[in-house]
């Protein structure tokens, strides 16, 4: 047994340089990231994973650009150190996607002390230092699920019997979801002021992004208002999910239903008539504008596709708004054809006899 100490302890040893030597290159691989991207989570939507990572990776390969892409996973603390990580390591410019602006705005903050510059992405940092905004217009968004959502109480008769009306915003602390409740807000105010639709009872609630919590909301809403909502506008397809779950486990029929993302479940939903419909911003587009700018600030090159400015405190912020599309049963091949979603992640179960 004592013969084998020595070849323990040296193996022990072996170990400890080989991971000394891994952990040494991949700090030298992070420092040489020219370009930082700040992802917020995994859970909120399954657009950051599924098409922000890979097509932002992209952008930045095409163009030649060293970068590092990080997800916080819905943690604050961890967004912040990956920011700190990003300024330690060389980083020129980051993508900020933030948790909430309180994040946002220290890791810009301590970025500018650091002459790093930043942009906002997707979401804008309140009071931030960002030098530009890169996201689609998203009281447009907003505006575009409430239209959906008065189109869908006209096609079934809804509409001139005043329907009750639930709301499940997304997250309080995003800035992105306050524009697109202002958005659908715009849309149904002046219906509610008219007596033309109704509020649910306890029907205009925030949900954190959590589909868990927004099932138990819309439970609750269904509870408060004995089953008599006519409809719902859900902030995104994961949030539209949960009230479909609500009504299935109900035994309830369908009612006209809004989301955003474009995500496969969402037009699954819309294939079998669960969700009326989506609100599809073309990532990829989105991700090559927001890079684009990241690439030119390294070059101190003029951003391409300004096209407006954003009020962000005092400051008009440039930005570069990109369009929305709204994805119903008629038009949901587009996402095919676009490359957006592939067929085989839609069409597929049950689903496939639903597909054209």
């Amino acid at each position: 047994m004592k013969r084998l100490l020595v070849p323990l302890v040296i193996l022990g040893a072996v170990l400890a340089v080989v991971a000394a030597s891994a952990s040494a290159r991949s700090e030298k691989a992070t420092a040489t990231a020219q370009a930082c991207v700040l992802l917020p989570d995994k859970t909120s939507s399954a657009r950051y994973e599924l098409y922000d990572r890979p097509y932002l990776s992209a952008a930045f390969k095409k163009a030649g650009v060293s970068y590092i892409v990080n997800n916080a996973l819905g943690q604050a603390t961890t967004q912040r150190s990956q920011a700190d990580q990003c300024i330690t390591n060389g980083a020129k410019v980051i993508l900020v996607d933030p948790l909430d602006s309180g994040t946002g705005a220290s890791i810009e903050s301590a970025a500018a002390a650091k002459g790093v510059k930043t942009i906002d992405y997707d979401r804008l940092t309140l009071n931030g230092k960002a030098s530009y905004y890169v996201s689609f217009d998203n009281v447009v968004v907003g505006k575009t699920m409430g239209n959906g959502l008065v189109a869908a109480l006209k096609a079934n008769g809804q509409y001139s019997k005043h329907p009750v009306i639930a709301e499940l915003n997304g997250g309080i602390t995003d800035n992105n979801a306050t524009l697109f409740k202002q958005g659908y807000d715009s849309v149904l105010k002046p219906l509610y002021a008219k007596g033309i639709f109704k509020k649910a009872k306890s029907g205009d609630q925030w949900t954190d992004w959590d589909a868990t919590k927004g099932q138990t909301i819309f439970e609750q809403m269904m509870t408060a208002n004995g089953n008599a909502i006519n409809g719902a506008i859900a902030a995104n397809d994961n949030l539209a999910g949960a009230v479909v779950t609500v009504l299935k486990n109900k035994h309830l029929s369908p009612i006209p239903v809004t989301g955003q993302d474009a995500t496969p479940q969402g037009v699954q939903y819309i294939l079998a008539g669960w969700q009326t419909m989506t609100v599809y911003k073309y990532v990829p587009d989105e991700a090559k504008a927001a890079a684009a700018a990241a690439v030119a600030l390294l070059k101190g090159k003029k951003v391409p596709g300004v096209n407006g400015f954003r009020k962000n405190g005092s400051k008009k912020e440039p930005t570069v708004a990109l369009p929305v599309v709204s994805i119903t049963k008629s038009n949901y091949t587009r996402l095919f054809k676009d490359g957006f979603l592939k067929k085989s992640q839609v069409c597929i179960g049950a689903y496939a006899k639903l597909c054209k």
